[in-house]
C-alpha cells in the first residue's frame, strides 16, 4: 500500500490550518491596533505591510535551516503557538498597563511574521520526497490561499463575536500546537526523540488551554483596574467591545475602551443635543429620526414631548441596542426608552438607510462617534450631509454631534463647514461636559433658522438646560472661534487625519 495516499493529504491539510492561523494572527493584530490606536485603515495597512515583510524575512532565513527539518518545523510551530496564541492577551496587558502599545504591537507582528514565513518553505522541503516539485508547490500554495479565505470568513463572522479576541488568539495557537503534534506522527522520527517532541507539544497545548480558562477571570480584574470601576456587563460584538462599569457614584459605557458617557453628567450632553433643536423647530416634532445613539439616552429626552408620534433609531450594532433594551441597569439609564411603542429600532448602516428611505422628518438627531477612522468618517462627509438634507422636512431641523471645538478645533469647524456646504443654515453650539470637556454640536436647518430663545419642555423636568443658558451655547470664546478649513469629501476624508492629529497632541 502506498503510504503517500494517506500521509500527503494529512500533511497538506496542515497547510490549510497553518494559513488560517497565520492570517487570523494578522487580523487579531490589526483589530487590536484599530481598537486602541484608531484609524483602522492606517493600522491595518501598517500591520499587513509589516507582517508580509516579516514573512519575507522568514522565508529567506529558511534556506539556512539544513538539517533536522522535522524537529525545526515542530519547534517553529510551537513557537508560533506560544507567540501567536498569547499575542492578544499580551497586547491587552500592555494596553491596560498604559505601556508602550505600539512597540509591543509591531514587535509581536514582526516576530509572528518571521515564524510564519519559515513554515511553508520547511513543509515543502519535508514533502519533497512524496510529491513531484511542480505538484507540491501548486498544492501547497493553493491550499495556503484556501486557508486565508477560511480565516477571513471565520474571524469576523464566528470567532471574534462568539469567542472574543483573546480566546480566539489562544485557541488558534492551540491549532498550531496540534499541527506540530500531528507532524511527529506523520513523519518518521527516532522513538526517543518522537516522545520528547510530543511531550513538548502537549505542554504547549496545555498552557494554551489553561490560558483560555484562566485569562477571562484575570482580564475582568485587569479591565476593572483599567476602567477604574467594577465591570457589570461586557460583551464583544463584530464591531466593538462593549463594557459597562458601575461605581458608587456613576455608571459608564465604554466602546473599545473609549468612554461614551458617564451617568453623572450625560444629562448635560443629551439635554443640549435635543431640547435646543426642538425649540429651534418651534414646535414638538411628530416624526423623528435618530442616527446613532444606540444607548437610547437621546430618545429618552425626545420622549419628554408627548406630541411625538414616531421615532426611528438607526444604529449599526445590534449588540448595543440589545443591551439598552434588555439589561436592567442599562434600561434604567434610558428609562426604557427603546421599549416605548413609538420607537422603532433598525440595526443598519446610517449611510445606506438615508439612501433607501423616502420619509421626511421634522427632526433628525445625528449622534455618531467622532471621526477617528474612515468607516465613521464617511458619516461626516458632504455626501452624507447631502443625503441628510433630503430627509429633513422643508421646515425641519437637524442637530449633529461634531466633536470638541476646543480639543479638536479644526475638526469641529470642518464638520460645520461641510454641513453648511450641503445647503443647510448652520448654528454651531458648544457645552461643557465634565467627563469630556467642551463639546460641540451643529444645529442645521433651512434659510432663516434662528437660535432658540426659549424651551418647549418644562424646565423643571430638566437637570441642566434652561432658557437662560441658551444664548451661551451659541457664543464661542476666542480659543474656540471659527478657523479657516476645507470641506470633508467622501473621496479623501481629510477630517479623519486632522481629527487624529489634533487629539494625538492632547494625549501625548
Amino acid at each position: 500500500m502506498d503510504e503517500r495516499r494517506y500521509l500527503s493529504p494529512a500533511l497538506l491539510g496542515s497547510v490549510v490550518v497553518i494559513a488560517t492561523s497565520g492570517l487570523i494572527y494578522e487580523l487579531i493584530a490589526g483589530t487590536m491596533a484599530s481598537y486602541v490606536l484608531g484609524d483602522s485603515v492606517a493600522q491595518f495597512s501598517f500591520v499587513i505591510g509589516l507582517y508580509l515583510f516579516a514573512m519575507g524575512i522568514g522565508s529567506y532565513a529558511s534556506k539556512h535551516i539544513e538539517h533536522d527539518l522535522l524537529r525545526r518545523f515542530v519547534e517553529i510551530e510551537l513557537a508560533i503557538a506560544l507567540v501567536g496564541g498569547f499575542s492578544a492577551p499580551v497586547l491587552f496587558l500592555v494596553y491596560t498597563s498604559a505601556g508602550a502599545f505600539r512597540a509591543a504591537l509591531y514587535s509581536v507582528v514582526l516576530l509572528i511574521g518571521i515564524l510564519v514565513g519559515l513554515e511553508i518553505p520547511l513543509l515543502i522541503r519535508l514533502l519533497e520526497y512524496r510529491l513531484a516539485l511542480k505538484d507540491l508547490v501548486a498544492r501547497v500554495l493553493s491550499l495556503d490561499y484556501v486557508g486565508a479565505l477560511f480565516a477571513s470568513l471565520l474571524f469576523p463572522l464566528v470567532l471574534l463575536p462568539r469567542l472574543g479576541i483573546q480566546k480566539t488568539s489562544m485557541l488558534v495557537g492551540l491549532l498550531n500546537a496540534l499541527v506540530a503534534l500531528a507532524a511527529t506522527f506523520l513523519l518518521p522520527l527516532e522513538h526517543g526523540r518522537a516522545w520528547r517532541m510530543r511531550a513538548q507539544c502537549v505542554l504547549v497545548s496545555a498552557a494554551l488551554l489553561v490560558g483560555v480558562v484562566v485569562f477571562d477571570l484575570y482580564a475582568l480584574r485587569r479591565e476593572a483596574t483599567f476602567f477604574g470601576a467594577p465591570i457589570v456587563y461586557s460583551t464583544q460584538s463584530p464591531y466593538q467591545r462593549i463594557v459597562i462599569t458601575q461605581s458608587r457614584q456613576t455608571t459608564r459605557l465604554f466602546l473599545n475602551g473609549q468612554l461614551q458617557f458617564s451617568s453623572d453628567d450625560e444629562h448635560r450632553y443629551h439635554e443640549t443635543l435635543i431640547h435646543p433643536a426642538v425649540a429651534a423647530l418651534g414646535h414638538a416634532p411628530k416624526e423623528v429620526l435618530v442616527l446613532g445613539g444606540g444607548d437610547g439616552l437621546a430618545v429618552r429626552e425626545l420622549l419628554r414631548y408627548p406630541a411625538i408620534e414616531h421615532i426611528i433609531l438607526v444604529d449599526l450594532d445590534p449588540a448595543v441596542t440589545d443591551v439598552f433594551r434588555n439589561v436592567p441597569l442599562a434600561r434604567a439609564l434610558n428609562r426604557e426608552a427603546l421599549l416605548d411603542p413609538r420607537v422603532t429600532v433598525r440595526n443598519e448602516d446610517a449611510f445606506a438607510f438615508l439612501d433607501v428611505t423616502t420619509s421626511n422628518f421634522d427632526l433628525v438627531v445625528v449622534d455618531f462617534p467622532d471621526p477617528g477612522n474612515y468607516a465613521v468618517g464617511k458619516l461626516y462627509t458632504l455626501s452624507f450631509y447631502q443625503r441628510l438634507r433630503q430627509r429633513v422636512a422643508p421646515r425641519g431641523v437637524a442637530i449633529i454631534q461634531t466633536t470638541s471645538p476646543y480639543f479638536a478645533r479644526h475638526s469641529f469647524w470642518m464638520a460645520a463647514e461641510t454641513i453648511a456646504a450641503a445647503d443647510f443654515e448652520v448654528l454651531p453650539m458648544h457645552v461643557h461636559v465634565p467627563s469630556f470637556g467642551e463639546w460641540g454640536f451643529v444645529l442645521a436647518g433651512g434659510p432663516g433658522m434662528k437660535a432658540p430663545e426659549t424651551l418647549l419642555v418644562p424646565e423643571s423636568d430638566l437637570r441642566f438646560i434652561s432658557a437662560a443658558e441658551l444664548p451661551a451655547l451659541f457664543r464661542f470664546p476666542k480659543d474656540m472661534e471659527r478657523v479657516k478649513v476645507g470641506i470633508n469629501r467622501l473621496n479623501d476624508q481629510p477630517l479623519v487625519s486632522i481629527y487624529t492629529e489634533e487629539w494625538d497632541q492632547w494625549q501625548r
